[in-house]
């Protein structure tokens, strides 16, 4: 009889070929024969096949049934896995280490806690405690599913330990993000001669993802190379990417360069990641074309993290392009590539809200991403109305709606004041539970604020935990957009007192605040002692609000100085603030400095000429204006109507300057000229008494 050399055989050709063989020769019959074809089939993810097979055995052993286990676990069938153990034990198969080993490590990946508790039981049930393959299964599953506490009384009665057993439980800590129990357990291990491998070091370079660990991440790299690990595949990806969590990009691509002969396609997406962490988007940009050059081919990661380093204007064209490769290469429908793309175009600018809509409309397979993204998008860019429609449609397709969506459709209510519909959106928060959530928290108070109703703000901000600045900077808008400026300085001190940690937005909030109630010296105060006392440098936008506040209060020679002794060049944030200080102070030799500027830079921006010609409008230079004018015609600059929303029993009507889109266009009209008329004769009157009187 032919040996059956075909047992470690993956191939199914092969497989098929040698199961043929075996009903030739009549060895069909024999258990271990079946038992390898079996496992051929399973390994081969033809578990349809390996079930024939099974079917077929006149006679199995504790091996077959472990067979079909293995294959079920491993195409990630782990209820059929469950139901087949059961139907083994009702056979009165026994059950050993291997088979205990198979279904913890489905329910491991299935995170079912209470299975594994169960199986725990007949481990004990049938004196397998002492199987080193029954007990590391048990370790990893209680590990896997976040106790680690159990994890560690299952390690300290094992009475044999190998380094499955001390990474699965290093893997434990890591999970649940305990650095120092991880670290030690390392040192332990190798106290009792126990070397560490690439199971080991992996999941430890995954905890150093801040730059205060960079110090720990150097002793770690170099225990790495003294065990020769270095270059180990997953030991050299993970170290790539924790340099560049701990804040070296130097790093990161030093070792990077250091073994082109070990990089594959993760290697490549870690440093690429890294790139656009530290917002180096050109050197990620030339990382993927190298990627490209040499023939490999993108990967989904590769792809999304690509088009995310498409940020902002200077990218647009690159972003353009690597939607058509995307298309090109027919990943068009890859929901994670087209959430990317949504998110790439909604970050360029309102203009490209179309074009995100027309990828959201086209996805076969929308997920929770693709919702919030379009619906923040919306939102963001002030489309209230089609955010408000967009929340109905997730709402009707029983989509999940998590904390993003909450925050994007509260926005679009504060926009509206749609005062009626937050207050539902509230109730609909309270039902799911996250009314507590930080960001839902701070856009209803940020959505009673826009309403005018400042007490209903304040009791939502009352009612949260406040232990993060993202509730507290929502409160003190609210207060300074009141104009109770005072009231946002005083819990600006409070949060101070309380030890709660600011960031750039708070220091927004406070600069408003002062601008609103005229505290000119203050507000000079708080931008120039931001880095020194708090550690926060200033940004474009507190620039933005300290120009704001000079030219609020007359004083806009220290505005434009502020401009030009600033530490980076101004934006046309800073320039536009500065225009309309020009405006309140009627400075019309500075106005047409700033204007020419903003006109040369950004051409097609209709507010840089309605605030010049309002200018020109105080001073009644009727000739200015019409050449402001007639250069907005000339460059197809159009004005944006600005909008009105009125909320009538539930529901929302928008209008227009000469608007006769509405259903009820007529019946508005004929009252509104109504209203005018009695206007007019209730002036006339007026007139007539008055000049009755000085008569």
């Amino acid at each position: 009889m032919r040996p059956l050399h075909f047992i470690f055989e993956t191939s199914l050709a092969k497989i098929v070929i040698n199961h043929c063989q075996a009903i030739k020769l009549g060895t069909i019959c024999d258990i271990y024969t079946n038992n390898i074809l079996i496992s051929g089939y399973t390994r081969c993810k033809e578990l349809s096949l390996a079930l024939k097979v099974f079917d077929e055995m006149l006679q199995r052993d504790t091996a077959s049934w472990n067979s079909v286990i293995a294959g079920y676990i491993n195409s990630g069938s782990y209820e059929s896995a469950w139901e087949f153990l059961k139907s083994m034990k009702r056979n009165g198969v026994v059950l050993d280490g291997y088979s205990f080993g198979s279904i913890l490590k489905g329910i491991a990946c299935d995170t079912r806690l209470f299975l594994g508790q169960q199986v725990h039981s007949d481990i004990v049930k049938m004196d397998c405690q002492g199987n080193v393959y029954a007990e590391s299964a048990l370790l990893d599953m209680y590990a896997k599913c976040g106790r680690v506490e159990d994890a560690m009384r299952v390690f300290e009665c094992m009475p044999e330990r190998n380094s499955v057993s001390w990474n699965a439980l290093i893997a434990g800590y890591v999970e649940v993000g305990d650095v120092f129990n991880s670290f030690r357990l390392m040192s332990c291990m190798k106290r009792e001669h126990m070397s560490p491998d690439d199971g080991t070091f992996a999941p430890l370079l995954t905890l150093l993802e801040d730059p205060v660990f960079y110090k720990l991440m150097l002793q770690l790299h170099g225990t790495i190379l003294k065990h020769g690990l270095a270059h180990c595949n997953t030991v050299y990806n993970a170290t790539i990417t924790a340099y560049s969590e701990c804040g070296s990009i130097q790093d990161a691509k030093r070792m990077f360069d250091s073994c082109p002969f070990a990089r594959d396609l993760v290697t490549w997406n870690a440093m690429l990641a890294a790139y656009i962490v530290h917002e180096q988007e050109t050197n990620a940009f030339k990382l993927f074309l190298n990627l490209r050059e040499l023939g490999l081919t993108p990967d989904l990661y590769t792809y999304t993290s690509i088009i995310s380093a498409c940020s902002g204007k200077p990218q647009e064209f690159q972003g353009k392009s690597l939607h058509g490769l995307v298309i090109k290469v027919g990943l068009e429908q890859s929901t994670p590539i087209s959430n990317s793309l949504m998110a790439m175009y909604i970050r360029l600018n309102s203009l490209y809200m179309e074009e995100a809509f027309f990828i959201f409309s086209s996805m076969k397979f929308k997920d929770r991403v693709s919702w919030n993204s379009i619906l923040t998008g919306f939102s963001q860019y002030g489309l209230s109305e089609n955010a408000l429609k967009l929340f109905q449609d997730m709402r009707l397709n029983y989509q999940e709606i998590d904390h993003y969506a909450f925050s994007a459709v509260l926005r679009s209510c504060a926009d509206m004041a749609a005062l009626q519909l937050g207050q539902q959106v509230h109730v609909l928060s309270l039902k799911s539970g996250l009314e507590t959530n930080e960001y839902v928290t701070s856009s209803l108070i940020f959505m009673y604020s826009k309403c005018g109703y400042i007490e209903d703000a304040r009791r939502c901000f009352e009612s949260t935990c406040k232990d993060s600045s993202v509730s507290w900077n929502s409160i003190m808008f609210g207060y300074a957009q009141h104009g109770q400026g005072q009231v946002a300085l005083d819990l600006f001190h409070l949060m101070k007192n309380e030890n709660i940690k600011m960031d750039h937005i708070t220091f927004v909030a406070v600069l408003t605040a002062c601008s609103h109630i005229g505290l000119v010296d203050e507000g000079k105060e708080f931008l120039q002692c931001m880095e020194s006392d708090y550690g926060i440098p200033p940004r474009m936008e507190h620039y933005a609000c300290a120009v704001d506040l000079f030219g609020r209060a007359g004083r806009l020679q220290e505005a434009k100085a502020l401009v030009e002794a600033m530490p980076f060049q101004p934006d046309a944030m800073v320039w536009k603030t500065l225009l309309g200080a020009c405006r309140m102070c009627g400075d019309i030799k500075l106005a047409s400095e700033v204007a020419s500027y903003l006109l040369e830079s950004d051409p097609g921006e209709h507010c840089t000429y309605v605030l010049l010609s309002d200018i020109y409008g105080h001073l009644r230079r009727w000739d200015e204006i019409a050449t402001v004018k007639r250069l907005m015609r000339e460059r197809g600059v159009k004005k944006i109507p600005g909008w009105s929303w009125i909320e009538l029993k539930n529901e929302i009507h928008s209008f227009n300057a000469e608007d006769h889109s509405h259903p009820c266009c007529q019946e508005i009209y004929t009252l509104l000229f109504g209203l005018l008329d009695e206007i007019s004769i209730l002036e006339n009157g007026n007139n007539i008494e008055l000049l009755t009187y000085l008569g």
